[in-house]
């Protein structure tokens, strides 16, 4: 997938509408309000920036850092010219942003682009920011170079919470991996990088105060205070707050081996290598559990300025509690009624040390409980409802149920996703209490080299709908524009294009691997609960490499949908479109060639032998689909029983082989089922 040849030429100086290449919009997040105008601004030697009022060294090194993107795109070199001077593009800010990035931050900016030169304006230094996101992703090419459309542009976020959560303790991410994230992050305007840091399988950031924590509970992969202050200015640095998540009371794992008297059973505790809910918990019941927590909570204040610390809360199942006759002793004593109610406790003394320290608790739906202060962040993993549940009683919240990306999902599925539904029934006031969304991205099957097309460029698309108007829906659009994001996302450092060629090298030990990749690009991993239901009865653990082909393929696709979309086309009238018809059959021949190289090539690599009836029903799905067309086509009926026999092909084709799936199924289908 490419982005957009611009036609047209451009010359110096204003140059007449009627001449003007055309604006081809591939913005991502899409405006609040964009109004197009006439003629273009070009980008040539001698272009050049400087602001007129408001300056301090995070905007300039915002500025520095955009101006140098936009060279990097163009070739073009851009002058920084000194404050006040006459230039072609002008930055006016009106002050900084706040001294820690919070909710309320002023994130609106408008930009405007004459012939004669370009404004952007914004109330703080973190709307320059999202101003500068959008000037680059505006930026059009014709045979003759780059420029700006004419645009008016008037921005500023839908929700105020617009967030990525990097689950970096199942699968540990180095710090340059968190570094291109935030980039692509600040690219379509996310604001909060919701860092997961402990679980059951590592403790992943330094405590020097109780060092046992990353000694016995990290194999040696965590973050060291200073590489983790390091991300903190980076990310504000883009506009991004970081929320750290220590997960208590459960999915404690991780902190009781080296603390085992945190525990609410006796030891010796390991390392968790598997996945899932397991029983390992803090005991709420200890004074010394608390003065714990306290002094780590104090040190983890001064690494992280965020208001907000992220406490989990999640998934703990009680059963160390139940079988604990002294806990149970406690609850009795305290007339706490189930492990509910303890949980319930324990986030109240919580609480208390939070607010000693300054922060504000976030935690997932289990925190939500009577007598919890309304000043609580509840993050829902169990959808709208609970979320709803919430506002009704007073809680603020965010929504993460259909974000997790981890499920493998479509960029269309998440993308229908609203925090706030239309129709929802919840008053104005209520409504206000949903601060927005964020993608989840756990990590049970991705590592550094796979990650990248994990998140993006489906994130693009969540941060889309978290950012602008509920009024911008539409799919097929928000495809062609998610191409083009996908595209600058890589430019950036990213790598969720490359890395499937890259590992596809790797498992065929060859560069020649051409036929492979016409299999892969019809393509995808499985949902979530297929490959853990697979994990599961193979006992894979976080040792194991992720070094398969369903490893190297990227969910959704360009196939998925860009088929989808030819062949709904098409049988509107097959007859009449031969455009499509054409289009199809190419594909459809692709798909069969280079059979008996693709089959050696995947016969001969163990890691990828799993996968050789793909290759085989790949050959199959091409041969049925010219002859659906031809028969379509032509108008001229199929033999009996053609169709059911095709149908049964698929049939199998659309069972998992080796956690794979074909994304062209479905759409197969379709054109199988309109042949008479």
């Amino acid at each position: 997938m490419t982005l957009p040849t611009l036609a047209g030429t451009l010359m110096s100086g204003t140059v007449a509408a009627q001449t003007s290449p055309a604006f081809v919009n591939t913005l991502m997040p899409e405006p609040a309000h964009l109004t197009e105008g006439a003629g273009w601004l070009p980008i040539r030697p001698g272009f050049a920036v400087a602001t007129d009022k408001f300056h301090d060294q995070r905007l300039d090194h915002t500025i520095a850092r955009a101006m140098q993107q936009l060279t990097q795109q163009t070739g073009v070199v851009i002058r920084e010219a000194p404050a006040g001077s006459k230039a072609a593009l002008i930055i006016s800010v009106d002050g900084p942003g706040e001294p820690v990035q919070g909710v309320d931050e002023n994130e609106s900016y408008s930009l405007d682009v004459t012939p004669q030169g370009a404004h952007l304006h914004a109330a703080t230094d973190v709307g320059a920011m999202r101003g500068f996101a959008t000037l680059l992703q505006l930026v059009q090419v014709s045979g003759q170079g780059y420029y700006l459309p004419t645009v008016s542009i008037q921005d500023a976020p839908r929700f105020p919470w617009r967030g990525l959560m990097i689950d970096c303790s199942r699968h540990f991410e180095p710090v340059n991996v968190i570094k291109r994230t935030l980039d692509g992050m600040a690219a379509v305007k996310m604001n909060v990088f919701h860092w997961h840091l402990t679980d059951d399988q590592g403790f992943r950031i330094e405590s020097k105060v109780f060092p046992l924590l990353t000694q016995d509970g990290s194999n040696g992969l965590f973050y060291k205070q200073e590489q983790a202050r390091e991300v903190v200015a980076y990310a504000r640095a883009r506009g991004i707050r970081v929320v750290p998540e220590f997960d208590i009371p459960g999915h404690a794992t991780s902190w009781i081996v080296g603390y085992p008297d945190l525990a609410s059973a006796k030891g010796p505790f390991t390392i968790e290598r598997h996945f899932g809910v397991f029983n390992p918990v803090l005991d709420p019941t200890r004074e010394s559990t608390y003065q714990f927590l306290d002094q780590f909570i104090g040190e983890m204040a001064t690494i992280f300025p965020d208001a907000y610390m992220h406490i989990g809360g999640d998934e703990n199942n009680g059963v160390e509690w139940a079988h604990n006759p002294r806990i149970q002793a406690f609850m009795r004593e305290h007339g706490l009624k189930g492990t509910a109610a303890l949980q319930a406790y324990f986030n109240q003394q919580l609480l208390r040390i939070l607010d000693k320290h300054g922060k504000k608790m976030i935690g997932w739906d289990e925190i939500m409980t009577p007598g919890l202060p309304k000043d609580v962040v509840v993050q829902s993993w169990r959808g709208f409802d609970s979320l709803a549940t919430g506002t009704r009683e007073g809680y603020t919240g965010i929504l993460s149920a259909g974000y997790y990306l981890d499920h493998m999902d479509s960029a269309a599925d998440h993308y229908r996703v609203d925090p706030l539904p239309a129709g929802n029934k919840l008053t104005p006031a209520q409504a206000a209490r949903i601060l927005g969304g964020e993608a989840c991205m756990w990590g049970e099957y991705v590592d550094a080299k796979n990650i990248d097309s994990r998140v993006w460029p489906r994130t693009a698309a969540i941060a889309e709908r978290l950012w602008s108007p509920q009024s911008v829906n539409n799919i097929d659009d928000m495809y062609r524009r998610l191409w083009a994001e996908s595209l600058r996302l890589e430019a950036l450092g990213l790598t969720q294009i490359s890395q499937e060629n890259a590992s596809l090298r790797a498992l065929a030990g060859t560069d020649q691997i051409a036929p492979l990749q016409t299999l892969a690009t019809v393509l995808e991993p499985v949902n979530f609960a297929t490959r853990a239901e697979w994990s599961d009865a193979h006992h894979v653990t976080t040792l194991m490499p992720l070094d398969r082909l369903v490893d190297a393929l990227a969910p959704d696709p360009p196939s998925r949908h860009d088929f989808e979309e030819l062949v709904s086309t098409y049988l509107q009238n097959p007859v009449a479109h031969p455009e499509q018809q054409a289009a199809l059959e190419a594909i459809f021949r692709s798909w069969t060639a280079d059979q008996p190289e693709r089959v050696l090539l995947m016969a001969e690599s163990p890691q990828l032998a799993e996968t050789l009836p793909r290759a085989r029903q790949l050959t199959e799905m091409g041969t049925m689909g010219l002859e659906a067309v031809g028969f379509l086509s032509s108008g001229v009926p199929a033999p009996p029983a053609w169709k059911a026999a095709k149908l049964a092909i698929l049939d199998e084709a659309d069972q998992p082989i080796a956690l794979t799936r074909f994304t062209v199924v479905q759409a197969m289908r379709n054109l199988i089922n309109e042949v008479k």
